[in-house]
């Protein structure tokens, strides 16, 4: 027994060192982001970075966090999956950051879903209401914003419920972001007996309309749930509201859509935003009743003066937020195990105004339907 003590005592160390969390001692806490800064949908990247620096320029100016302070380190992805591993391996074996955050689209984070699995890093805040961070035992994929199902269900309860419409097609992406919409739709209207007149899909990162075009408009659908990006589906738009079967019928797009740009580029083509609606995981940006959107204006106004407000930029300055708070909640050793702890158990009452509650693998649990009427958005009561 005793000769074995040695290789017991080896194999002991082996494993302690294996499985002990990683300790992150540094004073300056690197976060790492992947998200599109070129390409399709570079506004959302664009977005997404000033809502966060936003915030994080703040707390590092403010020290916020004592001593500490937050780096952003942030890479360009196209939208295309492939950059997006090439991105979190050099996020995470070069940079060495402590955690990933607002990662932007499906399929790009589906697509890096084994090496964050892996290496047990935490996820947070991630642009994509995939059902595939919801419907997981994963510890570690923790989301702030609501579902693409929650999105799409409170759609199809607007048009079925409020407005009595029962002919509904689909215009969607045709990859893992468009399936997650196109499934979710499925489901909604199943629940509700009704069917799926019409779909039609494109490629990702084009704006090759035409074959799904031709395959909804015969069906003369009275309203069209939009599961894409927001040049594709302006473009599909002003075709539709141009031919004499879907000139009347609502297009109903989700928050990926990119609102805020949609509005600019229907404005640019000059088609009217009369009969859209948008769904949102955030309130009105412009509402600052709210006292986070309050203090969201305030820093935008500061930092990126140049920069118009708006529905994306608020929910990454939100997300920022969250995390910042996360950080400074950590007693003793900075690990990511005890990040993801802090992350689930965020105060309820953190962004003023709002509730926060984890469930679901996300911190708020909540959708807003809005129209574009009079330059703004107004948001759909009923």
């Amino acid at each position: 027994m005793i000769k074995r003590l040695p290789i017991l005592l080896f194999i002991f160390i082996i494993f302690y060192i294996y499985f002990k969390d990683e300790i992150f001692p540094s004073n300056t806490i690197k976060i790492g982001m992947s998200v599109p800064k070129t390409g399709i949908i570079k506004t959302w990247g664009e977005s997404v970075e000033k809502g966060t620096n936003a915030y994080f320029k703040h707390v590092n100016e403010s020290r916020l966090l004592g001593n500490k302070k937050i780096e952003l380190l942030m890479y360009d992805d196209k939208y295309e999956p492939e950059l997006t591993i090439e991105n979190v391996n050099k996020l995470i074996f070069t940079d060495k950051i402590y955690a990933l955050f607002g990662f932007v689209g499906t399929p790009t984070v589906k697509n890096i879903l084994p090496i964050i699995h892996d290496e047990d890093i935490p996820f947070f805040g991630a642009f994509t209401g995939a059902s595939f961070l919801r419907d997981t035992k994963d510890e570690n994929f923790i989301n702030f914003r609501s579902s693409y199902k929650q999105e799409i269900e409170k759609i199809v309860e607007y048009l079925h419920k409020q407005k009595k419409l029962n002919r509904i097609a689909v215009f969607y992406q045709n990859d893992d972001y468009g399936e997650e919409g196109y499934i979710s739709l499925l489901q909604a209207l199943e629940k509700r007996k009704l069917p799926l007149v019409a779909e039609g899909s494109y490629k990702r990162n084009t704006l090759s309309i035409n074959h799904a075009f031709n395959e909804i408009k015969d069906a003369q659908p009275q309203a069209i749930v939009m599961v894409g990006a927001y040049k594709t589906n302006a473009l599909f738009i002003k075709k539709a509201k141009q031919n004499p079967n879907l000139k009347d019928a609502i297009f109903c797009n989700i928050s990926f859509g990119d609102a805020n740009a949609m509005v600019k580029k229907l404005d640019e083509l000059k088609i009217s935003s009369k009969n859209l609606i948008f769904s949102q995981v955030v309130p009105n940006y412009l509402d600052n009743k709210i006292p986070v959107i309050n203090e969201y204006q305030t820093l935008m106004k500061k930092y990126y003066p140049n920069e118009e407000f708006g529905f994306i930029s608020l929910e990454a300055f939100m997300a920022s937020k969250i995390l910042v708070n996360a950080i400074s909640r950590i007693k003793g050793d900075r690990t990511r195990e005890k990040l993801i702890h802090m992350l689930k158990t965020t105060p309820s009452d953190l962004l003023k105004g709002l509730h926060l509650k984890y469930r679901n693998s996300q911190l708020f649990n909540k959708t807003y339907l809005f129209e574009y009427d009079e330059n703004k958005f107004k948001e759909l009561k009923w």
